[in-house]
């Protein structure tokens, strides 16, 4: 693999408490920065990935509510007090 370098500034204050922690890690600044490079390109990736998977949950939605597939409110309402209902008599039981 080939290697490159990154070159930045910051404060010297922050490089100097950086390297101290890696160095009390037993690790060098270089394999943290590394470390979190990767961490970071792995969560925007998740990121994207639950972006489009929402998007298309959005556009689902809407496609379906414009065909005229919607579930009338007084019926959401009497699913989620069962619901919460059924939660009240469980945590009931167990305080008892």
């Amino acid at each position: 693999m080939t290697e490159a370098t990154i070159t930045f500034r910051v404060e010297e204050e922050l490089k100097s408490a950086f390297n101290a922690a890696a160095e009390a890690g037993d690790r060098s600044a270089e394999q943290i920065l590394r470390e979190f490079m990767r961490d970071y390109i792995d969560d925007q990736k998740d990121h994207t990935s639950y972006d489009s998977w929402f998007r298309q949950q959005v556009k689902t939605g809407l496609a379906a509510a414009n065909a005229g597939h919607l579930i009338p409110a007084d019926e959401v309402e009497a699913e989620f007090a069962a619901r919460r209902q059924a939660i009240r008599a469980k945590l009931g039981e167990q305080h008892s």
